[in-house]
């Protein structure tokens, strides 16, 4: 999905700042991570909502896109799981 991203100048490289997604500015809180190919860079990052990100730059059509989303409900049942050892030993006890 294309979406318009506002960027700021950080060392050399322009990150996101804010963007835009069904009509709603979400604002970006904190950049986790990003790494880099021949024509293309991902940035994963926290919006302002609480959900995380990962924006994929098209450096050769200059286009920003969403690869991932997850909202912060969706993050807070993954951190809640727990390995099938740890879970069949809960049971056990």
């Amino acid at each position: 999905m294309r979406i318009k991203v506002e960027t700021r100048q950080d060392g050399n490289v322009d990150v996101p700042w804010r963007f835009s997604l069904n009509g709603d500015h979400v604002d970006v809180f904190e950049m986790v991570d990003q790494w880099f190919g021949d024509d293309y860079r991902y940035c994963k990052v926290k919006g302002s909502d609480g959900a995380l990100y990962i924006l994929r730059y098209d450096e050769l059509r200059s286009e920003w896109c969403l690869a991932m989303f997850a909202s912060e409900r969706a993050q807070a049942v993954t951190a809640e799981w727990t390995s099938p050892r740890q879970s069949v030993k809960g049971l056990l006890q």
